[in-house]
């Protein structure tokens, strides 16, 4: 039985311990190399003691076009192979020896990483726990003099040879902020290193060969792939290694970031920062809609004007970053030059009629995969275009503005791996209870709307038990929610969009509207300013003032002391005269 993981918490397995496993998988090392005979010596002398069996272990170099040519030295592992790529690039050459390995395990290796004699079978115990994993070793740069590649074979400890080194210290600090890659389980595909790392054959096969067309970022984008597939990715302290020298982006981090971030963002959804304008179009969209004939009722057929509803809602709403796919029996659209309203399938005809110059708009007559509808499948498929969301929609059911967005942050944030929304309850009739007239019988079926993530239904599609729903395997291993729809925003019939001229309108309006605000209150704090220096003053004015009335007050005291003083003294002159 398949072990499940839930999200990429790989703690959940056991692997062997070193020196107790119990090997029956192969492993192919694959190692591209341009030129530096020197390196590639010693690269293949730390593989030529491997506690690993040789017996099943094939390592491939990949001359990449060098001059002079590579050759293989007397130091290297029994079962070495030297093959030919002479397209440049790391990718061409990767994929050539891809196609080469015969092992149930691809372990890419560069041709100046020197590995610790244990590494390969400490990468090895976790592919015998599970058949989906990859596992990346701990690189660390070292500015070392080479040593002769006897002495590389020889050594019980590289650490004798090769330090003081530098960690990866990206690498480091990635695993050590995300609790080892099990607390942002959405990021872990950024482990996929091409240094040393090591990835399940079958799993790869479903993600599909590196990029050629990339100039920088491959590995990045196919960890992205893997993750796809079903990937869980694993760091390995255990698997230790010594990189000769400092690696390419340790050296010109800034530029490579300009040059790579130019490519991935096209390839990468997950990494949203990249994506920041408000209206451009991707080579992998961030979410498929796949707009299908509903259930029962009057959702069992397309029609030409429940299709433009959800369509045109879809297109128009906060999410820019969208495809939309519709299924249908579109081999049977024809023109009907005569008689067109009599044609049978004129519905299908105006809406391919209507949408065949969208850009954001394709049709087909299969359903996409990584959905439900593949029971008892035991290998991922892989994913149309790498799409990390698709929302299957029936057609008729429109989406607010923002629906899509709000489905997505849900999904995004909790980590689900599939979100389904009521919609309504439909009897069979061409009623339903969102309409106030659905019965309730027993025959009332859920019509709904599943946003799946689909490196979900990967993962389930490997772990899944024969006779298990694939929704419960998801459910098993990322979690499934249900919402309901009114809630969330959709509704069964049309509604006024709103355009970008009117969205720019309201903006501006708003706009508008906080610059005067923005005035006014400026203005009312300039006059709050201006009253408190006005109280100010009279508070000054009033102390002025008390100070004035209490001298005034010490003089009419003393006044009044002098004249009754003068009083008193006449009244006594007038007595003395009369006596």
């Amino acid at each position: 039985m398949t072990a499940r993981i839930t999200g990429n918490d790989y703690r959940s397995l056991t692997p062997a311990a070193l020196g107790s496993l119990t090997p029956s998988l192969r492993v192919s090392v694959v190692v591209p190399a341009y030129g530096d005979q020197e390196k590639l010596d010693l690269a293949l002398a730390g593989l030529a003691t491997q506690t690993y069996p040789a017996a099943l272990t094939e390592v491939i170099v990949v001359d990449n076009g060098s001059s002079p040519p590579l050759r293989l030295p007397a130091l290297c592992p029994e079962n070495t192979r030297l093959i030919v790529c002479p397209v440049p690039g790391r990718a061409h050459a990767r994929n050539a020896g891809l196609s080469a390995a015969t092992g149930d395990v691809i372990h890419w290796l560069d041709s100046d990483v020197v590995l610790d004699r244990r590494s390969v079978e400490a990468h090895m115990r976790w592919h015998h726990a599970a058949p989906y994993l990859v596992v990346t070793g701990y690189l660390r740069f070292t500015p070392a003099a080479l040593p002769a590649p006897e002495v590389v074979a020889a050594a019980d400890d590289l650490a004798k040879l090769f330090e003081p080194a530098e960690p990866h210290a990206w690498l480091v600090d990635l695993v050590e902020r995300t609790d080892g890659l099990t607390a942002n389980p959405h990021r872990a595909f950024s482990l996929h290193v091409g240094g040393a790392t090591s990835v399940n054959a079958a799993l790869l096969a479903a993600a599909g060969p590196m990029d050629t067309d990339l100039i920088l970022g491959q590995d990045t984008e196919m960890g992205y792939r893997l993750a796809q597939a079903g990937a869980v990715f694993v760091p390995e302290p255990l698997s230790r290694a010594f990189h000769l020298g400092p690696t390419m982006r340790m050296r010109d981090k800034a530029p490579i970031d300009r040059v790579s971030h130019a490519f991935v963002a096209d390839r990468i959804p997950s990494y949203r920062w990249l994506r920041s304008h408000p209206a451009r179009q991707w080579k992998v969209p961030y979410v498929e809609v796949v707009v299908e004939p509903g259930g029962p009722g009057r959702y069992a057929h397309y029609a030409y004007d429940e299709v433009r509803a959800t369509v045109d809602a879809v297109l128009a709403g906060t999410v820019p970053d969208v495809a939309v796919t519709l299924t249908g029996p579109w081999d049977r659209v024809g023109v009907e030059g005569r008689a067109p309203l009599r044609d049978p399938d004129l519905d299908l005809v105006l809406i391919r009629g209507h949408y065949t110059h969208e850009p954001r708009v394709r049709f087909t007559e299969e359903t996409p995969a990584a959905s439900r509808d593949r029971p008892g499948s035991s290998t991922p498929p892989s994913p149309a275009w790498a799409v990390p969301y698709r929302l299957r929609l029936p057609a008729g059911w429109v989406p607010g503005e923002d629906t899509l967005a709000r489905l997505l942050d849900l999904a995004a944030d909790e980590g689900y791996g599939l979100v389904s929304v009521l919609l309504a309850e439909d009897d069979g009739t061409g009623t339903d209870s969102a309409d106030g007239t659905g019965g309730t019988g027993s025959g009332r079926a859920v019509v709904a709307a599943r946003l799946e993530r689909a490196a979900a239904f990967a993962r389930a599609a490997i772990v899944l038990r024969e006779g298990e729903d694939l929704d419960d395997a998801v459910d098993d291993t990322f979690g499934v929610i249900w919402v309901d729809g009114e809630t969330y925003g959709f509704a069964p019939e049309a509604r006024a969009l709103t355009g970008r001229r009117s969205a720019y309108r309201v903006r501006s309006e708003a706009e508008a509207e906080v610059a005067r605000l923005t005035k006014e209150a400026e203005r009312l704090r300039e006059q709050v300013v201006k009253w408190r220096d006005e109280a100010g003053r009279w508070r000054r004015s009033t102390v002025e003032l008390r100070r004035e009335v209490g001298t005034l007050r010490k003089e009419l005291a003393a006044a009044r002391k002098v004249v009754q003083y003068g009083l008193l003294s006449s009244v006594k002159r007038v007595i003395t005269r009369r006596r």
